[in-house]
Formats: C-alpha cells, sequence, structure tokens
C-alpha cells in the first residue's frame, strides 16, 4: 500500500504559522520503511519536506525563484538514525549504563542518565551504586509513579510507562493534544536602525547559497535543536552553537556539530552573560531548548529577547509541552515515547513483554526539522513585512502528530550501502569520515557544509 496521503496529512499539519493553505509537496523517491507501530518513515519525509519547502519559499521572497524539491524516502529513514560513519575510528557511546529501562513493582520506568549531575541524581534518589544491577535492583522496590515523583522532585530525568489510553486521560496528556504543533506570536518590526549589518550581509547569499550571511545562535543541546541548526548550516548559515562548561554528550557531538563553530559561555557569570546578549544583539534567528523560564531567570525572556535584538527569529523547544502541569519538567525523546505510550504501543504490536520505543528517535528528528522550517518561515515572513517571530514547538506535539497516523505496512528498508554514503571525506575533530548522501534536494540549492563536525568549545564566542 502506498502512503503518500498518510505524509499528505503529516505536511498539512506542519504548516509554521501560515494560512492554512495546501502545503507545496515534495517529489518523493527511494523505496523502504523503518518497521514501527506508527508511520515513521512518513513522519520523517514529511518534517524534511516541510523544511525544505520552507526554505524553497525563502528563495523565492528572497530571489524570486522558487526551486522544486524532492525527498527520499530511504535516506530520510537512514538519516532520522545516523549520518555519520567513522572511518577508522568509533563513536563514544550515547548512553550512560545507567539509562534504560527497568521493572517497578507495578511496571515500568525510563531513567536518563546521560548528563553527570542527572546520573548523580538519579543515584542519591535510589541509594544504590552507580551501575545497572544496582539500579534495576533498587527501582524493582518502587512503584512507578511514586519514583517517577521522587526522581524529578529531585531534578533527575525519568519516566513511568503510560499507555495510549492512560496519557489522554493524564492532565499533561489533555494540555498537549490541546496544543498546536507551532505556537506562535509576532513582535516588533526590525527597523533597520540597529541593524544595517543585517542588510549587508545578506548580499553574501545567492540563490545556491541562499542563507549565507544569516547568522544563527545555538544554544541547543541533543537531539533535536543540534538537527535543527545542522539543517540551517547545509545552506550556508552561519551557526554558533554555545553550551556551558559542563555539559557534555560525547556521542553525538560529531553527529550535529557539522557546520558549526562551537564556543563556551558560563551564563552564571555576569560578563559571560553581556557576551551572550552582544552575540543576540547581531543574531538572525536565536534556536534554544531551555525549560520555558529558565532564559526569563537570566533577564532573557522572550520580551527582553525581542528588545534586544528586534525582529529576531526566535525558536524554542520543549519537551512536555507549553501548557499543563509538566510544561517545565526535563525531558528526552525516550522519555516522552514512556509518557505518551508510543513504547506502551509498540510493546503491543510487536508482542514483546518490554517497553518498545521507535526504531529511531523520531520525536528529535522530526522536531528537529520542523524548527528549522520554523526559522525559515520567521526569516520569510520579516524579508516581507520587518516583524520578529516565537515559534515554540514540543517533542510531546510531535509525538501526538505522530501517533495520529498508524504504520501502514511496506517493505523494509534493505540494507545500508556504499550508494547512500557521500563519496567526500570529512576530517572531523575526531577523524575522517562520511556522511550520509542528502535526504532531501532542492533544485540548484546542494546541501553541504563549510566546516566539518567540531567538539565542543573549540571556537571563541564571537561570531565570524
Amino acid at each position: 500500500m502506498d502512503d503518500s496521503a498518510i505524509i499528505t496529512d503529516f505536511m498539512h499539519a506542519m504548516q509554521p504559522c501560515a494560512p492554512p493553505t495546501s502545503p507545496h509537496l515534495p517529489v518523493l523517491l527511494g523505496q523502504g520503511s523503518l518497521q514501527s507501530a506508527f508511520a515513521v518513515t512518513p513522519l520523517a519525509v514529511a518534517a524534511i519536506g516541510t523544511a525544505a519547502q520552507a526554505l524553497a519559499d525563502y528563495v523565492d521572497a528572497s530571489f524570486g525563484r522558487r526551486p522544486d524539491v524532492a525527498v527520499d524516502r530511504r535516506l530520510a529513514s537512514l538519516w532520522f538514525g545516523t549520518s555519520l560513519r567513522p572511518q577508522g575510528w568509533r563513536l563514544p557511546d550515547v548512553r550512560d549504563p545507567i539509562t534504560g529501562d527497568y521493572r517497578t513493582r507495578d511496571g515500568w520506568l525510563r531513567i536518563h542518565a546521560n548528563a553527570p549531575h542527572h546520573r548523580t541524581a538519579a543515584i542519591a534518589v535510589l541509594g544504590c551504586a552507580p551501575d545497572h544491577q544496582a539500579v534495576a535492583n533498587a527501582v524493582a522496590h518502587w512503584d512507578a509513579q511514586a519514583l517517577e515523583d521522587a526522581l524529578v522532585q529531585a531534578h533527575a530525568c525519568a519516566a513511568a510507562m503510560h499507555s495510549r489510553t492512560s496519557w489522554a486521560e493524564h492532565p499533561q496528556g489533555k494540555a498537549v493534544a490541546a496544543e498546536p504543533v507551532f505556537r506562535c506570536s509576532r513582535h516588533e518590526r526590525d527597523a533597520g536602525l540597529r541593524h544595517n549589518g543585517t542588510s549587508q550581509r545578506r548580499t553574501l547569499a545567492s540563490p545556491g547559497r541562499p542563507l549565507a550571511g544569516l547568522r544563527v545562535l545555538d544554544l541547543t543541546r541533543v537531539l533535536a535543536g543540534p538537527v535543527s541548526t545542522r539543517f540551517l548550516a547545509g545552506y550556508g548559515a552561519t551557526v554558533l552553537r554555545i553550551d556551558p562548561p559542563w555539559w557534555t554528550e560525547p556521542g553525538m557531538v560529531p553527529e550535529v556539530t557539522l557546520g558549526k563553530r562551537c564556543a563556551e559561555l558560563d551564563l552564571r557569570d555576569g560578563q559571560q552573560l553581556e557576551l551572550l546578549r552582544s552575540l543576540l544583539a547581531e543574531a538572525d534567528v536565536m534556536i534554544h531548548g531551555y525549560r520555558p523560564d529558565a532564559l526569563a531567570r537570566l533577564g532573557l525572556g522572550e520580551r527582553e529577547r525581542q528588545a534586544i535584538r528586534p525582529g529576531l527569529v526566535d525558536v524554542c523547544l520543549d519537551a512536555y509541552g507549553w501548557t499543563g502541569p509538566w510544561q517545565s519538567r526535563r525531558g528526552f525523546d525516550s522519555l516522552v515515547q514512556l509518557s505518551n505510550g508510543i513504547a506502551h504501543a509498540g510493546m503491543e504490536y510487536f508482542n514483546k513483554d518490554i517497553p518498545t520505543p521507535l526504531p529511531v528517535q523520531a520525536l528529535d528528528q522530526a522536531t528537529g526539522y520542523l524548527m528549522a522550517a520554523a526559522a525559515l518561515q520567521g526569516l520569510t515572513n520579516r524579508l516581507h513585512d520587518g516583524h520578529g517571530t516565537t515559534m515554540q514547538l514540543s517533542l510531546a506535539c510531535t509525538g501526538e502528530l505522530l501517533a495520529s497516523q498508524q504504520a501502514i505496512r511496506t517493505s523494509a528498508l534493505t540494507p545500508e550501502t556504499d550508494a547512500d554514503l557521500a563519496p567526500a571525506i570529512e576530517m572531523t575533530s575526531w577523524g575522517p569520515a562520511q556522511r550520509l548522501v542528502p535526504p532531501c534536494w532542492i533544485e540548484g540549492i546542494p546541501m553541504h557544509w563549510d566546516v566539518p563536525a567540531s567538539a565542543l568549545r573549540e571556537s571563541t564566542p564571537q561570531w565570524p
């Protein structure tokens, strides 16, 4: 059966704050699908296609020509996994040994401990040795909901498993169900008085490199935000990623820092916070994944960001949604899948007795491409009227979108071959590597990156 109708439905729901018109649909290429209880490959095609079509809209507004777009379903599926293939070296482990699903007395609970401070908080609650078996033994004496509450209160990251039915009845499930995929607001015009540099930098752009000269301030971590800024960098945007001194994500950094300059700022230090303000004043786009109140506590709430940079395109990510009792809860893709019933549905679909999540981190990946689309829509709007834009997305809303479409049984992806890899060698900070062939094709606009993937904190916190 053909799942193009599902892709069309997804793309209709993925229009970022635009009038309710029919979206341009990409040409579909390739064969095969990721095997799941839900339509993961159609989601991948639709999300990447939405970002590519948003770029085509921006090119049309900038140069008066709208390029054609195509998306390869096979490559889109592969990019929703990982895109990097090391040559002669290995990526570090992505997950901490404690991260995983554990049986409780009455169900299942997942602990996410990849960040050292989250790991420390979880171990403090459990009162056990920091190894997987000791954690499993300790968790087995708890009820799932009581342990989730205790871990979250201690600033650890965890989620008890819900079914789709119980999530629909949960206060946060109800809140997320009522939210749109994009929450949008418009702001003060960029009068061009303080930001003549923006129009000057835009002269660097061309129909073949349309985002050249645009500055993107990236304050995101694994995984959705970095996916969005990697996409923008692939078409010429200057991306400056800022991390605090304690952050590490060794398994994912080579995957997502492609095309970016990575620097460090400790925002607890007043001088370094002022430096961030100065970087923001010269940015065109800011993309961040802080919980809703975190930047406000630093004096960088939504209004303050727009005051510092009138006309800013401000793209914000949250895990569990922007309303409801969990709007400020820490979360990651795998935790959201436990909470919203996706892992439970996978367990039933494949007749397993353990939580069965999606075959890839599809909530992260899809939300990342939708964040890129949001940024591009905001830039297109600013070309027309000069207004700034705030767009808010969440992993939980993307999860509801995915859960609205069950999978149609189609042929599985065939094993990866050399034909799936781009021939160029990328000299990363860790060694040579190849990337997958780009998942989308935009007429006359190749996706390529100006700098290879680099380690965090290798650059200085300044615009080039």
